[in-house]
């Protein structure tokens, strides 16, 4: 068993270290061959050899990416330590706080591909964001269709997505047409709240400067100086999607968003975005980001839920 000492010095060790230690517990957890010890200004490792030296490698990374960007969470250290350097490339600019949203919250890009989601949409006008459940994909697409009206780069903000029942029928909820189709939207609703003051929001919304709506109120429209987004598009069929992307008019930000781990749709039925993404991986001015259970941002409980999903869905 070999030593290696490794000193940070271009960085607060606090800093480095995190909470109570949290990030030395991140290293332990991908690390777990070596003994690994924080005090003071230093890193003590036990093990193999290979295995202090890439170690070394992944802390000095750690380090001269929060010499660059400022900062260091527990997603970041654990897309650091698992990640290559060409997976871990993203601009300048993702890194930056996308808006302020109500009572000045920052809202910004906190894993590696929702920056990639920033990244393919200052680069393509249409863009699929592909990951499992608290990803945060319809959130950063949300935000970044707030930042486009404000900057009035589009007139408009257009939401949508397909009111499929997830083992529930919505013919037996209460209401009218629109009060049995606000709960599906209702995730849509809970993002903009977070990035537009309540009375505004109803302002924009009743001026259809924002409109929400199922995705079959979409046909026949031309989308012109909008950023549209349509989520949940793993519940989208063949003829659905089809019509969803030809909407497209001048001027105009598409966003689907998808989780193909968890379609609704009946068992015969091809999934929309699955088969979208096969045909148009190659169009040029259409991107694709995958986002996976390393950018879960919900309770930790949610990462550990998806994981094992994964692996019985892998093992079936």
């Amino acid at each position: 068993m070999e030593e290696k000492v490794i000193k940070i010095e271009s960085i607060d060790p606090k800093d480095f270290f995190g909470p109570q230690n949290k990030n030395i517990k991140v290293l332990k957890s991908n690390f777990p061959n070596l003994k690994i010890v924080a005090r003071g200004s230093q890193i003590k490792a036990y093990g193999k050899s290979e295995d202090l030296s890439e170690l070394e490698i992944r802390i000095n990374k750690i380090i001269n990416y929060f010499l660059k960007y400022n900062i260091i969470s527990d997603n970041e250290i654990e897309t650091l330590i698992t990640k290559s350097d060409t997976e871990l490339e993203t601009s300048a600019e993702s890194h930056k706080p996308i808006l302020h949203g109500v009572s000045g919250r920052i809202i910004k890009a906190r894993t590696l591909n929702q920056r990639k989601i920033i990244d393919s949409v200052t680069n393509n006008d249409m863009v699929f964001a592909i990951g499992p459940a608290g990803t945060g994909k319809t959130y950063t697409g949300i935000a970044l269709a707030v930042k486009a009206l404000k900057n009035k780069n589009v007139k408009r903000i257009i939401l949508t997505r397909p009111a499929i029942e997830a083992g529930e029928n919505l013919g037996f909820l209460p209401g009218d047409l629109k009060e049995k189709l606000d709960p599906y939207m209702q995730p849509l609703y809970d993002s903009l709240k977070d990035m537009i003051p309540s009375e505004k929001l109803k302002k924009y919304m009743e001026d259809e400067v924002i409109q929400i709506a199922p995705l079959a109120f979409m046909r026949g429209r031309t989308l012109d100086n909008a950023f549209v987004i349509l989520d949940e598009g793993q519940n989208t069929t063949h003829s659905q999607m089809k019509m969803f992307l030809t909407r497209m008019g001048k001027n105009a930000k598409f966003i689907i968003t998808g989780d193909p781990g968890q379609v609704d749709l009946p068992r015969n039925a091809i999934s929309g975005i699955k088969e979208a993404i096969l045909i148009l991986k190659n169009t040029p001015g259409v991107g694709i980001v995958h986002l996976d259970e390393s950018d879960v941002i919900r309770n930790k409980l949610v990462k550990k839920i998806v994981d094992a999903y994964k692996n019985i869905e892998n093992n079936s």
